[in-house]
């Protein structure tokens, strides 16, 4: 089949609508397809900002949680009397008490100088220590750990427990302390937490 002239001047209007239609296709396509990234795009920065919120949110909360706690444990320290200076003549009148009120046989105590656990840290407190060495005469091994238990528990001041050595005692003279059974010398420390900047 052979095609004049003729025929190509009939078929050059349905020729050019084809390649407009192609070309308006094409065209369709692209901007689709570069809408759909667009959109995309804009789908992955949102989910990014969402990550971002939560994850933020999440941390808020976390700082939320952390800053309750640290606060009842400070509203828990002050009820106690731990924040503040020193109290030693509350400390020493615990000590006759408890040994009074457990029957201790025998109570020796001496106090050292108060100094600095973590000063300069730049926090708004700081914690000082107090290094104390008892020795207890004792009736039976159980009276220390009731001993240590009642100052723990009662004390202005967090008491820890360094060392213990106890030891069979021998009986000399008629005394109360005759009595006792053991010897307990004791190494401790007795911790208060004060204000920055007021440090003795």
């Amino acid at each position: 089949m052979k095609f004049g002239a003729r025929d190509l001047r009939r078929l050059s209007l349905p020729l050019l609508l084809a390649v407009l239609m192609s070309a308006i296709g094409l065209s369709v396509a692209y901007f689709t397809a570069r809408d759909a990234q667009n959109a995309a795009g804009k789908r992955e920065a949102a989910e990014r900002a969402r990550r971002q919120i939560e994850q933020r949110l999440s941390q808020v909360r976390t700082e939320e949680e952390d800053l309750k706690q640290r606060a009842t444990l400070f509203q828990q320290l002050e009820k106690r009397g731990i924040i503040g200076d020193e109290k030693r003549l509350d400390w020493t009148e615990l000590l006759a008490e408890t040994q009074r009120e457990l029957r201790i046989p025998g109570l020796k105590y001496e106090f050292g100088a108060q100094m600095p656990v973590d000063a300069g840290n730049g926090t708004p407190y700081s914690w000082f220590a107090s290094p104390a060495k008892l020795q207890l005469r004792l009736l039976h091994e159980e009276d220390l750990l009731r001993f240590l238990e009642r100052i723990q528990g009662s004390a202005k001041a967090m008491v820890l427990v360094r060392s213990c050595k106890v030891a069979p005692l021998a009986r000399v003279g008629d005394n109360r302390e005759a009595f006792a059974q053991f010897v307990a010398d004791c190494e401790m420390q007795w911790l208060t937490l004060r204000p920055t900047g007021k440090a003795k």
